[in-house]
């Protein structure tokens, strides 16, 4: 059995799960989420718990049960407390502004790129060398987070670019400047 899987989901107070079919749907105070699981799946809600079994013993069946309770979860977590990643961005003249809803970065290119901000996700700026990109669905912002990363990876000989809060950059030596000609 499931080690994730088996745990029930407790549904906090103003959050309602509704599951009809082969679907769920969470409404909670920062609105609402839906999304399909496959037939092997059932999710069974009762007393401000949800819970998620599986039909079979197949190996792809295990595999989908506690990935489905894990993605149910993160609905009720986003929209009760909601996601976010920051971003930071090193480099010399690298920065980011908000223009409305868009994020426009000028990461040393000829032309500042402009992000346009997707149904759900919300950009902040609180300084021109951080971005925080929120949201209530944990996938759309991870997504988002590492498209506005692969606009420039941070590069391994002067760790320019933009990445994410707290991740380390290896960097490397460079040419090393040869001994006696």
């Amino acid at each position: 059995m499931s080690r994730v899987g088996q745990a029930p989901i407790t549904v906090p107070s103003g959050v309602e799960v509704s599951v009809a079919g082969n679907s769920i749907r969470v409404k909670g105070p920062k609105g609402e989420l839906e999304r399909s699981f496959p037939e092997e799946i059932r999710v069974e809600q009762s007393d401000g718990e949800v819970r998620v079994t599986r039909s079979g013993e197949e190996r792809e069946v295990k595999a989908l049960h506690g990935l489905f309770r894990s993605l149910i979860n993160n609905m009720v977590l986003g929209v009760t407390e909601g996601f976010e990643k920051k971003l930071e961005i090193h480099g010399v003249g690298y920065r980011a502004s908000k223009q409305g809803n868009d994020l426009e970065i000028q990461v040393g290119f000829s032309h500042p790129v402009r992000k346009a901000a997707p149904a759900g996700i919300e950009f902040e700026v609180p300084q021109p060398t951080r971005i925080t990109v929120r949201g209530i669905d944990k996938e759309l912002v991870g997504r988002i987070a590492d498209e506005i990363r692969a606009i420039r990876k941070p590069e391994p000989y002067k760790a320019k670019g933009i990445r994410y809060e707290g991740e380390y950059v290896r960097r490397k030596g460079g040419k090393a400047a040869k001994a006696g000609a």
